[in-house]
């Protein structure tokens, strides 16, 4: 799967000049956990996060402490632009999905905007990504079916199986049209794997699965 099929968009964005406060709001009203930051053209210059707002944010509570609390050294940032991460991990809309959840996973990134060129088309959150593999087998399946069948040569020769979003199609000897079938599969959102099998000796293949 690729990216530009998982990413959300349009995308939420938030532009540097703003305060911190703003940004609060709008990841509070957008129930999401990270803005793309713009610039006055609207091309990305950062990204902002939960974790990047919450810094400085509260003073401490002296309720909490045996002892006077020393008063902080300055006020907390004001603007997004002086809390922003400058250096931003992007993805492109062909990326594979399976490179970026590997890319998210080893940076702990939760969000990765995704640009075409220099513009920005999207956005992928692990959130996203969590909501490809919770899609059921039964819906997965007929996906898989509809786009063989769409597509594939042969498609209602194929028997297709999905167990936990790892789907195994059983069907014609043919290489070229099981390769076919392989990657028509491996574009369905939730598929995690995809196995190509011929027939046993005697089965007839296109059943239900």
């Amino acid at each position: 799967m690729l990216v530009r099929e998982a990413m959300t968009s349009p995308v939420v964005t938030i532009p540097r000049t703003a305060t911190v406060r703003q940004a609060v709001r709008v990841l509070h009203e957008h129930d999401i956990t990270a803005l793309p930051v713009v610039d006055g053209t609207g091309r990305l210059a950062g990204i902002v996060s939960e974790m990047d707002l919450l810094r400085g944010a509260f003073e401490a509570d002296p309720r909490a402490f045996s002892r006077p609390v020393a008063t902080p050294a300055g006020p907390p940032p004001r603007h997004v632009e002086d809390v922003m991460t400058r250096e931003v991990e992007t993805a492109r809309p062909t990326t594979d999905v399976a490179e970026l959840a590997e890319t998210m996973m080893r940076t702990r990134h939760k969000s990765v905007p995704v640009l075409d060129g220099a513009v920005l088309v999207g956005i992928v959150s692990r959130r996203d990504l969590i909501a490809l593999l919770a899609r059921g087998d039964a819906r997965i399946r007929d996906d898989v079916l509809a786009a063989i069948g769409e597509y594939g040569p042969g498609g209602h020769a194929w028997e297709v199986s999905v167990r936990d979003g790892v789907v195994v199609l059983t069907g014609p000897a043919d290489e070229a049209a099981r390769r076919v079938a392989d990657v028509l599969a491996r574009t369905v959102p939730g598929v995690t794997r995809v196995s190509v099998r011929t027939p046993e000796p005697g089965a007839a293949p296109g059943g239900t699965g």
